[in-house]
């Protein structure tokens, strides 16, 4: 064949593009038992609909993967999907972990064994308001690199861990075609506005990544989510609230959504989002009505950040208003409305893949999508007034639609299902203490100065990630300031003002070991700035200023770039000379806190230190107690709405970020009204209230009897009134 090509004056550029094309193409021909046309996806050539739902393994315990597993399979879902969280997987380079919660294969082989499909999202760039997107912090520091663009150091790691998922999945053989599960796989996420904003660098990033999936031979379709410059064989899909009026860029692509979101994610000083279940169901029929063959939840089951896993200022609940909530329980009514739905769509499937939807207008604001074949007949009666029910006429018959909603008839006759009409059950969930209250104790950590032995001096600040690698939240910048007896301020009874200047995310600042106050900042506007007065004396005053990170920046082009820490300036106000500068006066640094470096979160560093009284409303107080595991199998968490901000450990094991002392701000409405186009604006709970109360506590991670929980307590906090609760509904 090369030869002939030659022989018809073919240039050598597009020789090498050919024998790519005839490769993928034989490779395709002997695996391709999972592809696809204009109309869906088809295993064993056969179209089908798909219904499909997010669960992410890291945000679950493997205890808890069967039973959401058949959560999934109940509600009628057919494919499961999920991320591959890169961090998790190689947290240091070179060294991989597949353990776990992080145990990919054994996820998939349990999605398997319940009888679903999955879509494997290796990206590995996820978003996923995960930390750093996605990537381990080490890669940050790869000499010349740029994150996500046509720079060689970022594509030489990408190839690398993507190559090894991707031959890992093969060995196990978890691919269709291998006998496996995995019918889809997607590469990149959500790079097209990336992409538009880079140019030229961007679309030539597009062009590698694409040619590198294929090359890797996986034997299932590749996607591309919000991407619509996507290379063929590769499909673009749509992610977002709705996504009736989305196309593929070609015509020969079905029609899919990878992402519909059934809430929002909940941060620290919001309100907690929430989407109603008939508009979540409003926008699932009125996508397949409108030709779309493959639908997924984004989440179906959100669960918990545990750890540092969190991206910036991310709550550790991940809940997203799933049908099943973070601790495995199925939300009602959404979960039963949404399986009523997905049966209703089942019972239409021959007649969506054997032909293409025909539209009938039925009044302003009303119409009707029809599926008609040999293979039978099924009618979608939309309503998209957001006000009003309307009785229509259809095929002879009067049918009352309400408001914001979708009729669906399988036979083109009688109404099994309407979007707005919620015959699920009124089932509540409450959370009842279990334990209240535990006997604490507690250990004060020490606030270190610059000559306390601290990692280093320099006559800089420094960024604070480039300091920690995401080893740790804390670090602490230090520097002494030494005033003259003659001060003015001292003679007055009064006090300078302390300046500082902070890329973020929290800063709590002392001098002479007391704190004087602290600052935080919120996703919209990390930046912060602390200004007021502070207790200072003649002679050496000793400034330490902990800056606490609350997750890495998770989105966005070029966010390997963005800061935090103390930067500055720094200056000190009110003094006889006017203003002194300190921003580059010499600095001393120390990562994290002693508690950290003692290990005191686990039981073997925790028994090598003198533990006293329980501190009450202190700021960097360990607390640490033992208690026996509650009775049942209920799912248990922290009520940990006494306390400010830190992290809770159990047996060993972080919980995450706790940060009760966030009370959600914003406008409230804690029974929305389900019609009309929803937004993450439009439904919000919680107002006046922590943005997070309780903390999801692994049934797994605990033993019968003497139990170590361990909280570290930034701000002060009162550890009296923490208890332990139980999840039921009723």
């Amino acid at each position: 064949m090369w030869e002939k090509l030659k022989m018809l004056g073919v240039k050598q550029k597009y020789l090498m593009m050919i024998l790519f094309v005839f490769v993928f193409v034989m490779v395709s021909s002997v695996h391709a038992n999972v592809w696809y046309d204009y109309k869906a996806i088809k295993i064993n050539d056969q179209r089908r609909i798909l219904l499909s739902g997010s669960i992410h393994y890291p945000r679950s315990t493997p205890e808890m993967w069967p039973d959401l597993i058949n959560k999934a399979k109940d509600s009628e879902l057919d494919v499961i999907q999920t991320y591959v969280f890169w961090n998790g997987h190689e947290p240091t380079e070179g060294k991989y972990y597949f353990e776990g919660n992080y145990d990919l294969v054994k996820f998939i082989k349990e999605i398997q064994q319940g009888g679903l499909y999955v879509h494997l999202r290796i990206g590995p760039f996820v978003c996923a308001e995960w930390n750093f997107g996605g990537f381990p912090a080490w890669l940050k520091f790869v000499p010349g690199i740029e994150f996500r663009t046509d720079n060689q150091p970022f594509k030489d790691k990408m190839q690398t861990f993507t190559t090894k998922i991707v031959e890992m999945m093969k060995a196990e053989k978890l691919f269709h075609w291998q006998g496996g599960p995995i019918i889809l796989a997607q590469i990149e996420n959500e790079y097209g506005p990336v992409e538009w904003e880079l140019g030229q660098p961007g679309r030539e990033y597009t062009k590698w990544f694409s040619q590198m999936a294929l090359g890797l031979n996986a034997g299932v379709p590749w996607i591309m989510c919000k991407q619509q410059t996507t290379p063929d064989p590769i499909i673009d899909t749509c992610n977002g609230f709705y996504c009736e009026g989305f196309w593929p860029e070609h015509k020969g692509k079905p029609k899919m959504w990878t992402e519909n979101w059934t809430g929002w994610y909940t941060e620290y000083g919001g309100p907690v989002p929430y989407r109603p279940a008939e508009d979540v169901a409003f926008s699932v029929a009125r996508f397949f009505a409108n030709g779309g063959s493959y639908m997924n939840y984004y989440m179906f089951h959100g669960g918990t950040n545990f750890g540092n896993t969190a991206g910036r200022f991310v709550s550790t609940s991940y809940d997203y208003d799933a049908p099943v909530d973070e601790y495995g329980l199925p939300r009602e009514p959404k979960y039963t409305h949404l399986k009523n739905l997905h049966k209703a769509i089942k019972m239409c499937e021959q007649a969506m893949v054997s032909s293409d939807a025909q539209l009938t207008n039925l009044g302003s604001n009303q119409e009707a999508h029809v599926y008609s074949s040999k293979s039978g007949c099924a009618a979608f009666l939309a309503n998209y007034d957001p006000k009003w029910s309307v009785k229509v006429t259809w095929s002879g018959m009067e049918f009352e639609l309400p408001a914001w909603s979708i009729s669906i008839l399988p036979d083109c006759k009688k109404e099994v299902y309407n979007t707005a009409r919620v015959s699920a059950p009124k089932v509540h969930s409450k959370m009842t203490p279990v334990i209240n209250g535990f006997s604490w104790q507690s250990y004060i950590d020490q606030t270190p100065t610059a000559d306390s032995g601290s990692s280093f001096t320099e006559k800089k600040l420094y960024e604070q990630l480039n300091m920690t690698w995401d080893k740790s939240d804390y670090l602490w910048y230090m520097t002494d300031v030494v005033l003259d007896g003659n001060e003015g301020f001292l003679k007055r009874g009064d006090a300078p003002v302390l300046t500082v200047h902070s890329a973020g995310h929290v800063l709590h600042v002392f001098v002479n070991g007391q704190l004087q106050g602290h600052v935080y900042g919120s996703l919209a506007k990390p930046q912060i700035t602390f200004s007021q007065k502070v207790k200072m004396s003649a002679g050496v005053n000793r400034i330490s200023l902990l800056s606490v990170a609350v997750g890495l920046a998770n989105v966005g082009a070029r966010f390997e770039k963005y800061n935090q820490g103390v930067l500055g300036p720094v200056n000190l106000q009110g003094l006889n000379e006017g203003t002194r500068d300190l921003t580059w006066q010499h600095w001393s640094y120390k990562v994290g806190m002693k508690g950290e470096d003692l290990w005191l979160h686990t039981a073997s560093g925790s028994s090598k230190v003198e533990w006293g009284a329980p501190a009450q409303k202190q700021p960097l107080v360990w607390y640490k107690t033992f208690f026996d595991a509650p009775a049942g199998n209920d799912p248990l968490a922290l009520d940990m709405s006494s306390m400010g901000k830190g992290q809770v450990w159990i047996n060993g094991k972080s919980i995450g970020r706790h940060w009760a002392a966030a009370i959600a701000k914003g406008k409230c409405d804690d029974n929305c009204n389900y019609a009309g186009t929803y937004t993450e604006f439009k439904c919000l709970a919680d107002c006046g209230k922590p943005s997070q109360k309780w903390y999801h506590v692994p049934r797994s991670w605990l033993q019968q009897k003497g139990n170590l929980l361990v909280v570290f307590e930034e701000w002060g906090g009162d550890p009296k009134w923490i208890s332990m609760v139980k999840r039921t509904v009723y």
